[in-house]
C-alpha cells in the first residue's frame, strides 16, 4: 500500500510563502504526481502536476507564476513552494501520484492520495 504524507501546511499571512513537501513510502520515479486541492464547498482543485522526470509540468490558472512544483526521485519527494500566498488559497491541499508517467490535470489518472495539510492564509 503505497503512503503519502504531506507536511508544511500552517496559517500565514498574505503575502507570506510556503512550502509544502509529500514524503512517499515507495519508490515512484516512474509515474507523475500532483498536488491539488480543497477549499470548503468546493470541487479538489488540480494546481500542479510534474511528470515522472520533472521535464513537464502544468499548473492552474489561478498559481501560475506563485507555485513552484518540484520533485526529488533519490528522496521520493514532491514539493510545492507557494509565493506571495492569497486568502483564496486558504484550502486543504493533498499530494497525489498518477498511474503514469505524466497525468495532466485529470483527477482519476492519480491513483493514490495524501491525506492533506491544511493552508490557511489571513488577510
Amino acid at each position: 500500500q503505497v503512503q503519502l504524507v504531506e507536511s508544511g501546511g500552517g496559517l500565514v499571512q498574505a503575502g507570506d510563502s510556503l512550502r509544502l513537501s509529500c514524503a512517499t513510502s515507495e519508490t515512484f520515479n516512474n509515474v507523475g504526481a500532483g498536488w491539488f486541492r480543497q477549499a470548503p464547498g468546493k470541487e479538489r482543485e488540480p494546481i500542479a502536476t510534474i511528470s515522472r522526470d520533472g521535464k513537464f509540468t502544468k499548473y492552474g490558472d489561478s498559481v501560475k507564476g506563485r507555485f513552484t512544483i518540484s520533485r526529488d526521485n533519490a528522496k521520493n519527494t514532491v514539493n510545492l513552494q507557494m509565493e506571495d500566498l492569497k486568502p483564496g488559497d486558504t484550502a486543504v491541499y493533498y499530494c497525489a501520484l498518477a498511474k503514469a508517467p505524466w497525468s495532466g490535470f485529470r483527477v482519476d489518472n492519480f491513483a493514490y492520495w495524501g491525506q492533506g495539510t491544511q493552508v490557511t492564509v489571513s488577510a
